[in-house]
């Protein structure tokens, strides 16, 4: 995906296993606010950037968008919100 140039959306845990993955082009993610998954992400070649369970982080860059959804949410209900504005800018990224 990311040779090709499309988006991809990384959630929850994902995003850190992707950093690993694409370490190379220092991708910018988001799982939260858990400092040891941060500190973790930055160590293989990632960039953390702190998001609340609502929030998505664009890494327009590297056509990269992620939410923490599970690494803070509580329930469905709180992840739903994040994972949905995630869905909507990858379909939206994906149009372009």
């Amino acid at each position: 995906m990311s040779a090709a140039n499309k988006p991809i959306g990384a959630i929850c845990i994902s995003p850190a296993p992707l950093a690993k993955a694409l370490a190379d082009k220092r991708p910018e993610v988001t799982i939260g606010t858990d400092r040891a998954t941060a500190e973790a992400i930055e160590a293989m070649g990632g960039q953390h950037k702190i998001c609340s369970v609502d929030m998505i982080h664009v890494d327009g860059g590297n056509n990269i968008v992620s939410t923490p959804a599970y690494m803070l949410g509580p329930g469905i209900k709180e992840v739903a919100v994040g994972i949905e504005k995630l869905v909507n800018k990858v379909v939206e990224l994906a149009g372009r």
